[in-house]
């Protein structure tokens, strides 16, 4: 049975305009994603690779275009929709970890479920669970400066991924760690993707986390230059 396609676009496109300056910064993607499939988009720097991962997740508003995502046309939703929509069905993982430092690790996993409306109970239980997961075993009460890299990452992808959501977008998910850490995390990734059959698109620049992809997206100029099948090495 063949899987469902659950990230569609069609033409889309974003226009950054200064006013003094009109910058192209995606000019016409079309773009499908199957279910359950890890897809790496790649390309040099200024390429349009975030600005692509932003339109598609609903952190920003693309200029032109659809995009589709389980069947449900995202820009036509409302603001509030979208928010929601957002929080339970997609997770998120960027370079910098993003966790905010006043809280605990603990606390930090399960703040995605709160905000979505979860009893506080079951928030925790979930993000206790998923703190062992990521083999962070004694680490659930310390802050996030009291760990190192590589731990911060395991903590930003189990806060990522305790909605379950059906897609986790990754924004240079190791760009902020050394080699031997990065293939640690990219083992977790392609584990998480492969037993909970959940969808990954990753912008990167490394060539060892496109080489571990389903698939390759390399970009160039606001466009898609070539899409190539690479079967990954997970």
């Amino acid at each position: 049975m063949s899987k469902q396609i659950v990230i569609h676009t069609e033409e889309l496109k974003k226009v950054y305009d200064t006013g003094e300056v009109k910058v192209d910064a995606l000019r016409g993607i079309n773009f499908d994603v199957k279910e359950g499939e890890m897809v790496a988009v790649m390309g040099p720097s200024g390429c349009g690779k975030t600005t692509l991962l932003n339109c598609l997740s609903g952190i920003d508003e693309p200029s032109d275009g659809k995009v589709v995502l389980q069947g449900k046309s995202l820009y036509d939703m409302s603001d509030r929709q979208r928010t929601n929509f957002r929080a339970l069905s997609m997770g998120f993982i960027f370079q910098f970890f993003n966790l905010l430092p006043v809280l605990s690790v603990v606390e930090n996993v399960e703040l995605p479920m709160l905000v979505a409306g979860s009893k506080p109970r079951d928030a925790r239980k979930k993000a206790l669970e998923l703190v062992e997961l990521m083999g962070l075993e004694g680490q659930a009460n310390k802050r996030p400066a009291e760990l190192s890299g590589g731990q911060q990452q395991r903590v930003a992808i189990a806060r990522a991924l305790v909605n379950d959501p059906a897609i986790v977008w990754c924004d240079e998910p190791t760009g902020n760690l050394d080699s031997e850490t990065a293939d640690e995390i990219m083992d977790v990734l392609c584990r998480l993707n492969k037993e909970h059959n959940q969808t990954f698109v990753l912008v990167t620049h490394a060539s060892e986390v496109g080489d571990r992809a389903d698939r390759i997206v390399k970009m160039r100029d606001g466009l898609i230059e070539d899409n190539v099948n690479n079967g990954g090495s997970k």
